[in-house]
């Protein structure tokens, strides 16, 4: 029973971490929706799926790599080190140079200057020490979480704080700057060893190789989770964006967080096990059942209250979240219960199911999202997100049965 006790602590810690980290987001959200137009949020809105996708393109999975690897992090650290900072330069002066084509694509004239000073986030991030892959790779989320906790509480209150003396979206960047320069800190305060910048190419060509499924799978989970956005954005405004985007964040992520959370926690344990199948098996349908008992009646509750719940948290100049918000609580269950399963492909070395998987979610998605913005406006949008997610349950289910076929 070592595997589900670790899971059981490892979930308390990193559980407690989120509840207080979305407690902090939900009560800057409410406050920044009441100090912010919706049209403001598109703006900021359009610089993030700028960052989130050159960040998922330009991802190696080193992380991944360093808890896949049986042997210590301090063998792949400063090659680690070295590959994060190069990633994050490359990533920087790509937001720059792309901002004028960014901005013009989405007849968005106000999100240039915030791209420009998006670009920034990257290039600190780069320096973050990549030791801090120990907390889970040995599973010591208590460390993980005052690790954490400050650079979440910093990042929201920098960003609060700028919104009320500004009223410009451009304080949500200023707390994502603020947040990266502390968690650089951090990392070099709180976690050892220190790496160096010494560029190996032996061993990053490992670490590329051993991470180009990582790096597909991240780009197709991003499309999967942003196609919906860039369409909005596209094909109707930067206020539909901001209307949609808060809708998304108020109805998934209580319960994708749950998703998230149980992921990140289940994954090393399942890799600590992964070569005893029947150990697996019993320690996935554990966890499985555990993470539908929590995401059910939240979806539930979303889905039936979207009205009361938007005008409590946002206020009454959000009210055309409320149709979207029922529609996306849908996509949040059904999400929350299967992606958490995927982390039984990376135990066992099979990230290229997670890519085949997302990949079939993005189909249902890319298909049916322009027609259905087109004729049904952001309701469309959120339509799209379940037909998709609901297209790679077969998939996820099909390769889960190839892995435990005979333990059943």
């Amino acid at each position: 029973m070592g595997y589900f006790k670790d899971t059981v602590k490892g979930l308390s810690w990193v559980g407690f971490l989120r509840v207080i980290v979305r407690g902090v987001s939900f009560i800057r959200t409410a406050i920044l929706a009441r100090i912010l137009m919706p049209a403001q949020f598109g703006v900021y809105g359009i610089a993030g799926l700028a960052l989130v996708f050159l960040e998922t393109v330009t991802e190696t999975g080193i992380n991944i790599f360093l808890i896949q690897e049986d042997e210590g992090i301090e063998k792949y650290l400063n090659t680690a080190w070295a590959v994060s900072i190069v990633r994050g330069l490359l990533i920087c002066l790509f937001i720059i140079l792309s901002a004028p084509f960014v901005s013009s694509f989405f007849h968005s004239p106000e999100s240039l200057d915030i791209l420009y000073l998006t670009s920034i986030v990257p290039f600190l991030r780069g320096f973050i020490n990549p030791a801090i892959t120990k907390f889970q790779k040995e599973i010591m989320f208590d460390r993980e979480f005052s690790f954490k906790l400050p650079i979440y509480l910093f990042d929201a209150s920098v960003s609060v704080v700028l919104s009320l003396i500004t009223k410009n979206p451009s304080s949500l960047i200023y707390g994502l700057i603020a947040g990266a320069l502390l968690e650089v800190a951090l990392s070099f305060i709180y976690v050892k060893p220190w790496p160096k910048f010494v560029f190996d190419r032996v061993k990053t060509r490992r670490v590329i190789s051993r991470g180009k499924w990582v790096t597909a799978s991240g780009i197709f989970d991003y499309l999967f989770q942003n196609i919906d956005d860039f369409s909005v954005g596209r094909i109707l405004n930067q206020y539909s964006l901001g209307i949609y985007q808060i809708a998304y964040k108020i109805s998934s992520l209580p319960i994708t967080e749950i998703s998230d959370v149980a992921t990140r926690v289940t994954f090393p344990v399942y890799r600590k096990i992964a070569t005893d199948k029947e150990r697996l098996w019993k320690a996935f349908i554990k966890s499985s059942l555990a993470i539908s008992a929590l995401v059910l009646p939240l979806g539930l509750l979303i889905f039936l209250f979207p009205k009361a719940i938007i005008l409590v948290v946002l206020g009454d100049k959000w009210i055309e979240a409320v149709a979207v918000l029922r529609v996306l609580a849908l996509y949040g269950v059904l999400r929350g219960i299967f992606y958490p399963m995927m982390s039984v492909f990376l135990a066992v070395g099979k990230q290229e199911y997670i890519t085949v998987s997302t990949l079939a979610g993005i189909l249902g998605l890319g298909i049916t999202v322009v027609p259905f913005v087109n004729k049904y406006g952001i309701l469309g949008a959120g339509y799209s997100a379940v037909i998709g997610t609901v297209i790679s349950i077969p998939v996820i289910s099909y390769y889960l049965y190839k892995i435990f076929k005979n333990q059943r």
